[in-house]
C-alpha cells in the first residue's frame, strides 16, 4: 500500500487540515514502534532522528520544526520495519544531541498544555512563537550550545536572586549590546518579563479602590468608578487625571491552575505528588505528614470521589502583613497569600521552592475585614478547581491527560490574620475561637487577659485546688463543644457589612452596642460562604 507523504512538504502548517491530517496518520502509524520507555526516534527537521522522544512531543516538533525533507523511507516509524530496529537507538538523555538545556522546559510546557490535542490549530502554538525563536536563536555567532532564552533565563535568575532593580537590568542589558554587538538580546527588562510570562511565570494586575471597596476585575473590569463609594479608579490632581491613566492601587494575582499543571509535566514530581497515598506511613500511631491526621481523613470519608484520585491536590493557605520598605518607621503593609501542596512528601511542601505565592495585597493598610475583596480572584479559580477540574498531563503516567482537581483543607495564620480570614473577633473578652461563649477572661492594667486554663485538667488535678495562680481552686468544668448547628446559629445573627474603608460606606465605625450584640463573629468570610458541604 502507497503511503501519502505529500503533507511532509507543506510549509504553512498551522492552516492546513492536510498537514494535521498526515501528522495524524503518521503518529498512528509509529505508535506499536515505540520502544519499551514509550520512546521512539524524532524525524523533525531539528532532531533528524539523532533524538528520541514520545509520541506526543514528536507531534510537538514536527508541527513546530517541520518533517525531515530527506526521511523518505519511514523505516523507524513502521514502513518496511524490519530494516532498522529501534534496539539500539541512542536514550533521550545519552548525549548523543548536544542540546540546549532549555529545549527540554518547552517541551515539559506544550505537552503539558491542554490544547495539545488540538496542535493543528494555530491558537495553540502562537503564544510559543517568541520563546522558540529565541531558542533557536545564538546568543553570539558561533556559540550554539548556549541560546539566547538560556541565557536571559540564567540572567533573570541572577535578577531576582541579587534583588537588582529594573534600572540596574536595564543598563546591564546596554553595557552587554555595547561590548558585544552581535549578541542576541532582548533590550529592556519589560521586554525580558514579556517573554518570561509565556513561559507560565507571569501575573496578572487588577486595579483595586483606593479605599478598598471592590476590585475593578470581571464585572466591574471597565468601570472608571468603584461601584460602591464612586471614587475614581485613577490617582487624580487638581481634580483631573493625570497625564497618564494610573490606578491607585493594583493586586498582583499568580493564577494557580499552570502552576499545579506544571508539577505534573515531568515524571520527578508527578510521583511525588503521589507521596501521601504511596509512601505515607502505615502505623497508625505515627503522624509525620497532615495525612496521618484527623482532619485529612474526614475529609476523604466525606469525599470520597475526590479522595478516590491520588493526583487531586491537597492545598493550604497562609497570610500575613508585612513592611516591604525594612524601614519600621514607615507604616505600610503589604500582604503576600501564599498556597502549599500537601501531597508532596513533608521535607519538600514547606521548601520555597514549592510554596506558591497567589496573591500580593497591596497597602499601606492591612486588608483587614476586607480581605475578601482580596481573595475574589483565587476563590473563583478554587471553586472551578473543584467542580470541574482542569485537563492536565502526568508525566508519571505516560502523559495520559486527567481531570486535576483541587481542595483547599485549611489555613495557617496568627491570630490577627485569622481574624481577617474567618471573620471571628480577634480581640475582646470572648475572642478564643475553642471557648466561644465560654471565654473567661478579664482587665488586667488595660488589657485583656485570658484565664482559665486549669478547667482543661481532670477534676481530681491537684492543681485544680492550688491557690498559687489566682488565689482561687478552679471548680469549673472544661468549655462545651460546639457544634456545627451552634456555629451556624451565630452566623445568621451576623449583620451584612458593606466592604471597603470609605467613611461613609463601609469604614462607618460601628457602634459599642452592635458589637456587643455580635460579639463572636464580626462578618460572614468568602472562605465560609464557599466551603463544601459533605
Amino acid at each position: 500500500m502507497t503511503i501519502d507523504k505529500s503533507w511532509t512538504q507543506i510549509r504553512k502548517r498551522s492552516n492546513s487540515d492536510v498537514f494535521w491530517q498526515g501528522l495524524q496518520s503518521f503518529l498512528q502509524m509509529a505508535r506499536p514502534h515505540v520502544n519499551d520507555r514509550g520512546f521512539i526516534r524524532c524525524p523533525c527537521n531539528r532532531c533528524i532522528n539523532n533524538v528520541q522522544h514520545q509520541l506526543e512531543v514528536l507531534e510537538t516538533h514536527i508541527h513546530r520544526f517541520g518533517f525531515m525533507s530527506d526521511y523518505n523511507e519511514w523505516i523507524y516509524h513502521g514502513e518496511n520495519v524490519n530494516a532498522a530496529s529501534n534496539s539500539n537507538l541512542p536514550q533521550p538523555d545519552s548525549g548523543v544531541h548536544d542540546r540546549d538545556e532549555m529545549f527540554e522546559v518547552l517541551e515539559d510546557i506544550i505537552s503539558n498544555d491542554a490544547e495539545v490535542d488540538q496542535l493543528g490549530s494555530q491558537s495553540s502554538n502562537v503564544q510559543y512563537d517568541d520563546l522558540f525563536t529565541a531558542l533557536n536563536s545564538e546568543l553570539y555567532p558561533g556559540v550554539s550550545s548556549f541560546s539566547s532564552l538560556n541565557f536571559l533565563v540564567k540572567l533573570m535568575h541572577l535578577n531576582v536572586m541579587n534583588k537588582w532593580t529594573n534600572k540596574s537590568f536595564d543598563e546591564l542589558l546596554k553595557l552587554l549590546k555595547l561590548a558585544f554587538p552581535k549578541m542576541d538580546l532582548v533590550e529592556s527588562h519589560y521586554e525580558a518579563k514579556k517573554l518570561m510570562t509565556k513561559m507560565g511565570l507571569g501575573y496578572q494586575s487588577i486595579h483595586v479602590c483606593k479605599n478598598d471597596c471592590a476590585l475593578f476585575w470581571n464585572e466591574n473590569s471597565t468601570s472608571e468608578t468603584c461601584p460602591v463609594c464612586s471614587e475614581s479608579r485613577w490617582k487624580m490632581q487638581a481634580g483631573r487625571r493625570t497625564g497618564k491613566n494610573v490606578p491607585h492601587k493594583v493586586l498582583r494575582y499568580f493564577p494557580l491552575a499552570p502552576r499545579l499543571k506544571h508539577l505534573f509535566a515531568t515524571s520527578k514530581t508527578a510521583k511525588l505528588m503521589r507521596w501521601h497515598r504511596v509512601e505515607k506511613s502505615t502505623d497508625d500511631n505515627v503522624m509525620r505528614h497532615p495525612v496521618d491526621g484527623g482532619a485529612w481523613k474526614d475529609f476523604d470519608r466525606k469525599h470520597p470521589v475526590f479522595a478516590d484520585d491520588v493526583r487531586n491536590v491537597r492545598l493550604g493557605l497562609a497570610a500575613d502583613g508585612f513592611n516591604p520598605f525594612n524601614n519600621m518607621s514607615i507604616s505600610y503593609s503589604m500582604w503576600p497569600v501564599v498556597l502549599t501542596t500537601y501531597n508532596l512528601p513533608p521535607w519538600l511542601c514547606m521548601k520555597p521552592e514549592y510554596l506558591m505565592l497567589s496573591l500580593l495585597i497591596p497597602g499601606p493598610q492591612s486588608p483587614g475585614k476586607d480581605m475578601d475583596v482580596f481573595l475574589r480572584p483565587l476563590i473563583e479559580e478554587l471553586k472551578e478547581l473543584w467542580e470541574s477540574g482542569i485537563d492536565t498531563r502526568d508525566a508519571g503516567n505516560d502523559r495520559k491527560v486527567f481531570k486535576m482537581r483541587a481542595a483547599l483543607l485549611w489555613t495557617v495564620n496568627d491570630f490577627p490574620a485569622r481574624s481577617s480570614l474567618s471573620g471571628w473577633s480577634g480581640q475582646g473578652y470572648k475572642a478564643c475561637p475553642t471557648c466561644n461563649e465560654d471565654t473567661p477572661s478579664m482587665r488586667v492594667i488595660g488589657k485583656t487577659s485570658y484565664f482559665g486554663h486549669r478547667r482543661f485538667l481532670p477534676s481530681t488535678y491537684q492543681w485544680r485546688s492550688n491557690l498559687d495562680f489566682d488565689g482561687r481552686t478552679e471548680r469549673k468544668r472544661h468549655p462545651r463543644r460546639f457544634s456545627s448547628v451552634d456555629i451556624m446559629d451565630q452566623l445568621r445573627r451576623v449583620k451584612t457589612t458593606i466592604p471597603g474603608k470609605h467613611p461613609n460606606y463601609g469604614g462607618v465605625k460601628r457602634k459599642r452596642v452592635e458589637l456587643e450584640e455580635e460579639k463572636y463573629f464580626l462578618r460572614t468570610t468568602i472562605l465560609g460562604r464557599n466551603r463544601v458541604k459533605a
